[in-house]
């Protein structure tokens, strides 16, 4: 190569290196925000609301156990109504309750207490004053800090399962490896929206990776498909051979959650952003229904299925 092609090349090069401009995402240097996720579930066991209450972390932070504890906002004022009643919610911590109270919240929550590394904080309705209803609304009101946040969801009546059944996994069957497929009657000419997650054994119930889905592609019809086992949090890699697929001699409990727009809208934006990762992918905005803040602010109305793992 001559002297003319080198320069030529380094121009190109530092030419190439020069467009290029670090990304910050929109709002990583903006003050934190209030960052709820509540719920109020409706149902076969229906419960009284809880909010989780937390400040947003910078995108660039790298997350320690004393860093998520200091994200907890206290000493927050939390409402919510459903219209007639108001009920105004209270601040508990783990690090309040005995070992079968964690038990408990773990089992709420799907956390395990044991191992959690700091203090998890939840403000809920410990009268029982409202519990989730089919076809109500329910407004939350938060006062923290001298900041406002707000938020309105309405629990859709439920859409329940027809049947569940454990085949054969696709390709060469394996006798201790099954796949739940399940049932599903869609009512006609309503947008309904769906989410699930599985608790196997004794453990908390967890989502899947994508466990949120509508019935644009089947509205009004009888359809079945896969319910795929979720991964357990926190799992560096898993088994392409046995990914989705449950085993043989366990016990499952499918958790079938119908949902609205808004709660939909937010499960499948987070779902999207958390598994379109790497370098080429896209920046996507996670949704939210939370009026000066960000999070969810959620009714659900959920069917529980158990059953054993057996084909």
């Amino acid at each position: 190569m001559n002297r003319l092609s080198i320069l030529i090349l380094l121009s190109l090069v530092t030419s190439l290196f020069s467009c290029e401009k670090e990304f910050i995402p929109k709002g990583s240097n903006l003050p934190p925000k209030i960052v709820v996720e509540g719920y109020i579930e409706a149902g076969d066991r229906p419960t009284p609301p809880y909010v989780i209450l937390t400040r947003s972390l910078s995108f660039f932070s790298e997350l320690s156990a004393e860093q998520l504890e200091n994200s907890f906002v206290h000493d927050a004022i939390v409402r919510v109504s459903d219209g007639e009643r108001v009920a105004t919610l209270t601040e508990v911590c783990l690090d309040e309750l005995n070992s079968e109270q964690k038990a408990l919240a773990g089992e709420l929550f799907g956390l395990d207490t044991d191992s959690l590394g700091f203090n998890f904080c939840v403000y809920i309705d410990l009268t029982f004053s409202i519990t989730g209803e089919e076809g109500r609304t329910y407004t939350l009101e938060v006062d923290a800090d001298g900041e406002q946040v707000s938020a309105s969801t309405t629990i859709p009546f439920r859409v329940p399962l027809d049947s569940l059944r454990f085949r054969d996994p696709p390709g060469m069957p394996v006798d201790t490896l099954a796949q739940l497929l399940c049932q599903l009657s869609d009512p006609p000419g309503i947008a309904n929206f769906y989410r699930y997650q599985v608790a196997i054994n004794d453990g908390a119930f967890i989502p899947a990776s994508a466990s949120v889905l509508d019935d644009r592609l089947f509205d009004g019809k009888t359809t079945e498909f896969p319910l795929f086992r979720p991964e357990a949090r926190g799992a560096d890699s898993f088994d392409l051979e046995t990914f989705g697929l449950y085993r043989v001699g366990g016990r499952v409990t499918i958790k079938w959650i119908t949902l609205d727009e808004a709660h939909y809208n937010f499960w499948n934006t987070l779902e999207y952003n958390a598994s379109n990762q790497g370098p080429f992918s896209n920046y996507t905005l996670v949704e939210s229904n939370i009026e000066g803040g960000l999070g969810i602010w959620g009714g659900l109305s959920a069917s529980y299925y158990e059953l054993p793992v057996q084909k």
